[in-house]
């Protein structure tokens, strides 16, 4: 028996793995002669299709699942169906038994369903491999199995708990597959993400491009497309980098925004070899679209936009779409001029193609907004699905790196190059970063900052790159969290905790520690023993001496937090922070509870190890106590995820703010803005304004990764 070696890249769907491990194991289930190897996803991934690679004992390999187990029943020919041919075809099939799309994967399972209606068996009158591996394909496919299990598939239902039956060692097979797959997976996370992604051509260098829209900030979503396209430019294949301005839309675009992504790539370390605009190609786009004019691949239409969008639902060709190429040409010079607003240009690809991104997309339209850049020259501007290929080419890209929302725009961009003859560009799709509670959307951010629903664009509430800086996160976090998620496909809904728990590794160790106290029912406090008015230097950060010292205030008269004092018991001895321990000899309180007043006596010598409240405090005397306010923030909406039907308005938090007024030790005075601290007891923040004029210095609570706002 020939030994086997079964590779598989692990973030592959288990489908394709498990249809070739179970029928080798099936040969010999009590010692199975192959072994898994797990290896880069440059090597096992069609695009984004998981693949299988299978070795023989002379080094021969294949690809692909329905190729591997063809490869491995070559040599057993016992689990061979009488019928080759039909086992041929549903061998040939099953790849598309692993897709997770169920709006692809039902009609193979519909088809499945109805060829099993008067059979025991899907090949002949006993089991085969093709048993074997079309029940290995569902059981690993988790939507597969849903949709078996809910039983309205009747045949496929009985023949998947037949087929289980009859292979008893199918089930601790998927097991141990399970564990080593997830044992890896944690190996991995721990290394961070795999760049071998498998770009084609790089051997001849590698030029990546970065194309935002002036018509708003950068947001998180976006800084993950602009790192990605630095690490393959720079780091990865010391390549070129461009930032083009896709600035095709004048209703929407400014230059204030143009200026402040180049401000925020700059904050973020991406420096482009090369700064770029798509109005600078505005005469070359118009003649190419002439081009498509003239070669009868694009033509003029003037149907209103509500029927264009349900003829093109519909797969309906416009009445236009048949006009002669001079009548076209005629119509896209009127609207050059200004005289033809109702007319657009749009390519002639096809009516009722399966992809709905194919079906006669728009090129051009008319605007005769002014243009931030070229002013009122032009009355008509390309779309992005037109320029961004043609410019892309023209410039050089050699690969074109961008989010998953575009994979049904993909065809559509090749289409572009291919029916203007231009230089092909390879696309490389990866999983925009979408996270719980966060609107991303730009059109959704603009109208929160016009209906006044935040303070603008650099709201600390808001996903931006501006926003969530002045919350408190700073670069070198930023980068490490979104470089380790890599490339991936996988779209999954990440979580604040751990992008926050990330920058605390950063601000931890060089954040200096002051002391606040909340002013709402501040407690006077005497301690009897104390020295008199005094002043001591102290460390910033007990654990890193370069962070400097600061001024720490002794003296009989301190303020303590209510909620502290309201936990204290008589006689109770307590720890004051950086001082030492303390016996609670005296507690007033008025008629509802509140403390009013508070005596300690000191006691340095005990133990504060022994103490059960740590308490922080401030010094009347020795010091100017400086007012702050601490402000919080929670999400701006209500559902970790939004649904297309969902009202922007239905979902934002009624509040979302909070504010508390406290004291701060007289060093807080000398903070500037940017400045991230950390008050002992209350976590990080970071300075929005400073302490002026006798006007409180206003600080962000920055969050840590724990659970809460």
């Amino acid at each position: 028996m020939s030994k086997y070696q079964l590779s598989v890249a692990t973030r592959a769907n288990q489908a394709a793995l498990l249809p070739v491990l179970l029928v080798a194991t099936s040969v010999n289930n009590s010692s199975p002669m192959i072994s898994i190897s797990y290896e880069d996803t440059a090597i096992l991934h069609d695009g984004d299709k998981a693949i299988v690679q299978l070795k023989d004992s002379n080094g021969t390999s294949v690809f692909g699942t329905g190729e591997s187990l063809k490869k491995l029943l070559s040599d057993f020919a016992f689990l061979h169906a009488k019928d080759e041919k039909l086992e041929s075809q549903w061998l040939s099939q099953l790849d598309s038994f692993t897709t997770l799309d169920f709006k692809a994967l039902d009609p193979q399972l519909q088809k499945l369903d109805r060829h099993l209606l008067l059979r025991s068996f899907v090949v002949g009158y006993s089991l085969s491999a093709v048993d074997i591996a079309l029940w290995g394909a569902i059981r690993g496919n988790r939507v597969a199995v849903s949709a078996v299990k809910k039983g309205s598939l009747v045949n496929l239902t009985r023949w998947y708990n037949f087929v289980e039956g009859l292979c008893p060692w199918v089930v601790p097979v998927q097991e141990a597959l399970n564990a080593s797959v997830k044992a890896k997976m944690a190996a991995m996370s721990k290394q961070g993400a795999s760049y071998n992604i498998g770009l084609e051509n790089t051997e001849n260098g590698v030029v990546t491009r970065f194309p935002p829209e002036p018509s708003g900030y950068l947001h998180i979503g976006h800084a993950k497309a602009a790192l990605l396209n630095d690490y393959f430019a720079h780091e990865k294949y010391k390549g070129t980098l461009i930032v083009r301005f896709d600035d095709t839309n004048p209703s929407n675009e400014k230059e204030e925004f143009q200026d402040a992504i180049i401000e925020d790539l700059a904050l973020m370390g991406i420096k482009p070899d090369k700064s770029t605009f798509t109005s600078d190609y505005f005469e070359e786009l118009y003649q190419y679209c002439i081009r498509m004019i003239k070669d009868g691949n694009a033509y003029a239409d003037d149907t209103d936009k509500e029927t264009m969008a349900e003829q093109r639902m519909n797969g309906e060709p416009s009445k236009r779409r048949d006009a002669s190429i001079e009548e076209s040409l005629a119509r896209f010079e009127e609207m050059k001029n200004g005289t033809g607003p109702q007319w657009c240009i749009r390519a002639k690809i096809s009516v009722d193609n399966p992809n709905k991104a194919m079906r006669d997309p728009v090129i051009y339209r008319c605007n005769t907004a002014p243009h931030h850049r070229t002013g009122t020259k032009w009355n008509i501007y390309p779309t992005y699905d037109f320029a961004c290929p043609i410019v892309d080419s023209m410039e050089g890209v050699t690969h074109a790196l961008r989010t998953i929302e575009y994979r049904d725009r993909n065809p559509q961009y090749q289409w572009m190059l291919d029916a203007l003859k231009l230089r092909p560009v390879q696309v490389w799709d990866f999983a925009r970063m979408n996270f719980i509670r966060t609107l991303l959307s730009k059109r959704k951010l603009t109208r929160c900052v016009n209906q006044g629903v935040v303070w603008g664009w650099d709201d600390p509430r808001f996903p931006t790159i501006r926003g969530i800086r002045r919350r408190g996160m700073t670069i070198p976090a930023l980068r490490e969290f979104i470089l380790k998620q890599g490339p991936s496909k996988n779209v999954t809904n990440l979580d604040w905790t751990l992008f926050w728990a990330t920058n605390k590794k950063y601000i931890d160790p060089v954040a200096p520690r002051h002391t606040a106290i909340l002013k709402d029912n501040i407690v006077k406090a005497t301690i009897k023993g104390a020295p008199a008015a005094h002043t001591e230097e102290k460390p910033k950060h007990v654990k890193n001496p370069a962070v400097g010292v600061k001024k720490v205030a002794y003296s009989p008269s301190i303020v303590i937090e209510q909620e502290d004092a309201k936990s204290f018991k008589q006689d109770e001895e307590i720890t004051l922070m950086s001082w030492g321990n303390a016996i609670v000899r005296k507690i007033e309180k008025d008629s509802t509870g509140i403390v009013k007043d508070i005596e300690f006596e000191l006691h340095l010598e005990g133990d504060f190890k022994k103490t059960e409240k740590k308490i922080t405090w401030l010094s009347t005397e020795g010091q100017e106590l400086i007012p702050v306010e601490l402000v919080d923030f929670d999400y701006l909406l209500n559902k970790d995820s939004l649904q297309e039907d969902d009202k922007l308005e239905d979902v934002l938090n009624k509040k979302t703010e909070f504010r508390d007024t406290a004291v701060a030790d007289c060093n807080v005075a000398e903070l500037k803005a940017g400045d991230i601290i950390q008050f002992e007891r209350k976590g990080f923040f970071r300075v929005d304004q400073p302490y002026a004029d006798g006007k409180p210095a206003v600080l962000f609570n920055i969050p840590t990764g724990k659970t809460g706002k």
